[in-house]
């Protein structure tokens, strides 16, 4: 089954219904375990994300917090890029 026809199977409860009249009532309880794992691995997942962003961002306080206990500001710690050249080579650039 595609992702297509599965998020056609999402959005529509008449295409829902249609599908599960495929399936035995036994393969439809195995679909419905299987979808509430998934769901459950899903919600981990994400619980799991907002965790390492809420790290993330209380370290990113801690290191600014430093910054600003030496007196530094983030330009004292970002020098300058190198100016790149835009545009190619001409193209007797290489022979010379």
């Amino acid at each position: 089954m595609s992702s297509e026809s599965l998020e056609r199977i999402a959005r529509n409860k008449n295409v829902a219904r249609a599908a599960a009249r495929q399936l035995s009532m036994e393969q439809l309880h195995k679909l419905a375990e299987v979808i509430g794992e998934v769901i459950e691995q899903k919600k981990d997942e994400e619980v799991q994300r907002q965790e390492e962003e809420a790290e993330k961002a209380r370290k990113l306080a801690e290191i600014r917090e430093q910054i600003n206990e030496a007196g530094l500001s983030l330009d004292d710690l970002v020098t300058e890029q190198p100016k790149r050249k835009r545009g190619r080579p001409p193209k007797n650039a290489s022979k010379a």
